[in-house]
């Protein structure tokens, strides 16, 4: 346990005889907490539209469950896309996926999309429910069941965790088990054999099975094993744990395998030209390659070399990026994660975050040799995610989440020592939830108070604010202004007429008059043509915001040049 390490004039308070009522919810308040984030999820899960990946995860799990192949959209693998789509593997459950040359178009959905999205999304909740117990249960170790305690309550009201614990999506298994990893590097280190080192293998090949960026975090897994004794960091090659490390490895392989149904793929060299084979695939991987060597061999899980293989090349050359009003073909921006924590984090999850880091650089706090070991992750996450190109999105940083929390509580062991400070605490939890539901349900749209919600499109779109969410709450702006004629300017892989959205489809560099609906991803417009295609709407009056999503505008005068229909 933690123990503050600063001298205070006031003694520490004595702890009070506790009433019968106050132990009782002292004990219940860490399932309260659990439900009262539980409730939000599912109302999240109740009122957003399928956003623009969830449809191919599933459809891409349920391919995989149903004809044992890993092939169309290999660029995720497999453990949350079979998770969300097990509930779903009957085959009244249908999606139909029209490829495009940048993207998809999800044209029917049966029997109905809010019906998939429910059993889909609830898997991964369940994940989002296991993330929150072990937050409970690390921060209680490290620190004190308070403490872990201040750590939940932020963590039940963190827009980013209820958000994308809540979609069919790998962002939240990757947060949960790297996490997880991190954590078990702990008990490995004290118990560095038997059951430890099961567990270790099992969770680093199911880290390496939640998203492809998690490849790094394995390697860094690895190196510690090697290195840590139960009271020391080995620095002798000779003394490492090659046994024991190499043990956990093979099994991570297995794991992998395994995620893959044990598919063997074949790698040929013949006469300068390199051929692989994958399972059940309609098409075999050919390329010219400039060596005398003539060989053939068997790849477990080829499909995750392959996916991986293809990350790497698309990290290389980039992907559409809108950030802080400039538009980018490729990102890179080294400071687009820096700023997306700044303005997407709650205030005061960064305030209590870079208050337990500053108090323990100035020794008020002394945390234990385990807690840096831990830290090393999101440490090492962070400078990756800071020289990728891949842009898109604050989800990108979400395994760095639950650290943060866990430094957060950290905060309670010295605030604890005097009345005044554990008042601001709770009145800082209380601001931090008040916070969270201003964007109820509605929380992928979240903006910290640094940011007016309705000028948030200016700095980030795309899944920070825009996904494609916002459907259900237009179908219901269509229901309740029936005579309007609306023309609809949509950021999303799901054909509206899906969701039974009646609204015109408005291409681009065409005006017209009346009602217009713009996705805010497309008036930053990133992913068009024009990137320009639809900012002339914001000379007109926006007379309202759905979903904090689409924004609604009144045009008047007459349309030019004329529209013709799609």
């Amino acid at each position: 346990m933690v123990r503050s390490a600063a001298a205070h004039p006031e003694a520490p308070l004595a702890p009070a005889p506790q009433r019968p009522a106050a132990g009782w919810l002292r004990r219940s308040l860490p399932a309260i907490l659990v439900a009262l984030y539980l409730a939000q999820c599912l109302w999240f899960v109740r009122t957003q539209s399928l956003t623009y990946d969830e449809p191919v995860h599933i459809a891409e799990g349920l391919d995989a469950w149903r004809h044992g192949r890993f092939e169309q959209y290999n660029d995720h693998p497999p453990l949350v896309r079979l998770l969300c789509a097990l509930p779903l593997i009957g085959q009244k459950w249908q999606l139909e996926i029209q490829p495009l040359a940048e993207g998809f178009h999800i044209a029917s959905i049966a029997p109905d999309p809010q019906s998939l999205a429910w059993r889909a999304r609830f898997m991964n909740v369940l994940l989002g429910l296991l993330l929150a117990w072990l937050l409970w249960h690390v921060a209680s170790h490290m620190f004190s069941r308070e403490a872990a305690t201040v750590s939940l309550v932020l963590f039940a009201f963190s827009p980013s965790l209820i958000a994308h614990f809540s979609l069919a999506t790998t962002d939240g298994a990757a947060a949960l088990l790297i996490f997880a990893a991190a954590w078990q590097l702990v008990g490995w280190r004290r118990e560095p054999a038997g059951r430890q080192s099961i567990w270790a293998g099992v969770i680093l090949g199911l880290m390496l099975l939640a998203k492809f960026s998690t490849a790094v975090m394995f390697l860094l897994a690895l190196l510690w094993m090697l290195v840590l004794k139960p009271d020391r960091v080995m620095t002798r090659p000779s003394r490492w744990n090659w046994g024991r490390t190499g043990a956990a490895l093979l099994l991570a392989a297995v794991v992998v395998w395994a995620g893959y149904f044990f598919h063997v793929s074949h790698l040929s060299v013949r006469s300068g030209k390199l051929t692989a084979t994958f399972p059940n695939w309609s098409e075999q991987i050919e390329k010219p390659v400039q060596t005398g060597l003539n060989f053939s061999l068997p790849v477990p899980a080829g499909e995750y070399i392959e996916g991986f293989r293809a990350l790497v090349r698309h990290n290389r050359h980039g992907q559409a990026a809108f950030f802080l009003g400039q538009v980018s073909q490729s990102g890179g921006w080294k400071l687009y994660y820096p700023t997306a924590m700044l303005l997407k984090w709650p205030a005061v999850v960064l305030a209590l975050c870079f208050a337990g880091l500053a108090l323990g650089a100035v020794r008020k706090l002394s945390f234990p040799t385990d807690l840096g070991i831990m830290m090393s992750f999101p440490a090492l996450y962070f400078c990756l995610a800071v020289f990728s190109h891949f842009n898109i999105g604050e989800r990108h940083i979400l395994p760095l989440y639950p650290f943060a929390l866990l430094l957060a509580g950290a905060v309670w062991e010295h605030a604890s020592q005097r009345r005044a400070t554990v008042v601001l605490l709770v009145l800082l939890l209380g601001l931090n939830a008040a916070d969270a539901l201003r964007f109820a349900p509605g929380y992928l749209s979240y903006f910290n108070v640094a940011v007016n919600p309705a000028e948030s499109y200016r700095l980030m779109t795309d899944s920070n604010l825009d996904w494609g969410q916002g459907l259900l709450a237009l179908r219901q702006y269509e229901r309740n202004h029936p005579r309007e004629q609306i023309w609809l300017a949509y950021f999303g892989s799901v054909d509206p007429r899906v969701y039974g959205i009646t609204a015109r489809p408005l291409p681009e560099n065409v005006r017209v008059t009346g009602t217009v609906v713009v996705s805010a991803t497309n008036l930053s417009g990133q992913f068009l043509q024009d990137p320009q295609s639809y900012r002339w709407l914001l000379q007109y009056p926006r007379t309202e915001i759905l979903d904090h999503s689409l924004y609604v505008f009144k045009v008047q005068g007459s349309p030019t040049p004329p529209l013709r229909a799609p």
